[in-house]
């Protein structure tokens, strides 16, 4: 069922008396409050081990009816809690309540414009008794929410790929469906090779020298044949809710049932379209990857599952506006 909100911010940002932009607003420590008054001490186990988990959540602003359609956000949040659970941290909500917290914290900012959402739960103090340690027990945890605006920040032509010698983190070493943030050093490295040899982003492979995933994005296929094959969960990478709505999508509205198998580097290479997909990317062609490329151009099947991603996430497709929350702003 699709959730509708509807309210008036507490503070209305933007800009305020006399022309001065607004202080953005995060919630933080259990409170609403200004970015700038958000103080974490310097021994934030988060910080020294990398021991958070984190979401991105999509908003897209409909100027028309005044109102922010936010893209699967119980599913995020969903992954949020099953992420904390991997971390044993207590994000204090149900998800019913984190839902109403990201609400609120859209009011607040009075979001008239596609947006993003990160919420962010990790690893704060040790708690009295507990000794000095690299360890998860014994461990308070606290809740981050931020809001920024968002379009799109990579180019939506096309990008070009470098196969990565960074190998993905196996999942038998730290769980992959996980969104873990000291995770993302692995693919932080992957992409600043890739950028340093003139490419957008990298994709990685496992441990056997399959395609596991891009740096912050699911791959897909397309074969000579037009199969469209996708790399699955056991490739030691995080499935994700972008990547499930596509598969959903080409099955219900293309008639194209996606192949959830391992893909060689051979067949990357030798399929007539590869794309990205992810809450961040969105659907990216990739034009090229190492010296492969793939005709200059988004193909016939990228193009239509970009066309009908757009119309998914600005509520243009009635079968999928369950898969929408829509906060209107007055």
């Amino acid at each position: 069922m699709m959730i509708v909100a509807h309210g008036s911010a507490v503070q209305t940002p933007g800009v305020a008396e006399g022309g001065a932009p607004r202080p953005r607003t995060v919630y933080h420590g259990g409170a609403f409050m200004t970015a700038e008054d958000v103080r974490l001490p310097a021994s934030t186990q988060a910080l020294h081990y990398g021991t958070g988990v984190f979401e991105g959540i999509r908003g897209y602003w409909d100027p028309t009816a005044h109102t922010l359609l936010v893209f699967r956000l119980n599913e995020h949040l969903e992954r949020l809690q099953r992420s904390a659970a991997v971390l044993r941290l207590d994000l204090g909500h149900p998800i019913a309540e984190l839902a109403e917290l990201v609400l609120e914290l859209l009011r607040r900012n009075d979001c008239r414009h596609d947006t993003y959402v990160r919420p962010m739960g990790y690893k704060l103090a040790l708690e009295p008794g507990t000794s000095f340690g690299v360890r998860l027990s014994g461990v308070s945890s606290a809740l981050t929410m931020s809001a920024l605006p968002m379009g799109s920040y990579v180019d939506q032509r096309g990008v070009r790929c470098k196969v990565s010698r960074f190998r993905r983190v196996p999942t038998n070493c730290v769980p992959s469906s996980a969104k873990i943030s000291g995770l993302y050093v692995n693919n932080a490295l992957a992409m600043e090779d890739a950028v340093a040899d003139g490419c957008d982003d990298a994709i990685l492979l496992d441990l056997a020298g399959n395609v596991s995933e891009a740096t912050t994005s699911n791959v897909f296929v397309v074969g000579r044949d037009g199969t469209v094959i996708t790399p699955p969960a056991t490739a030691d990478l995080l499935p994700g809710i972008t990547r499930a709505s596509v598969i959903e999508l080409l099955a219900a509205e293309a008639g194209i049932t996606v192949v959830q198998r391992l893909v060689t580097v051979a067949e990357l290479k030798d399929a007539a379209e590869v794309f990205l997909t992810g809450t961040g990317v969105e659907i990216a062609p990739v034009l090229s990857v190492d010296d492969v490329g793939y005709g200059g151009a988004a193909g016939p099947v990228t193009r239509k599952v970009k066309d009908l991603y757009s119309r998914v996430v600005h509520g243009e497709l009635e079968a999928y506006r369950h898969w929408l929350t829509l906060l209107t702003l007055g």
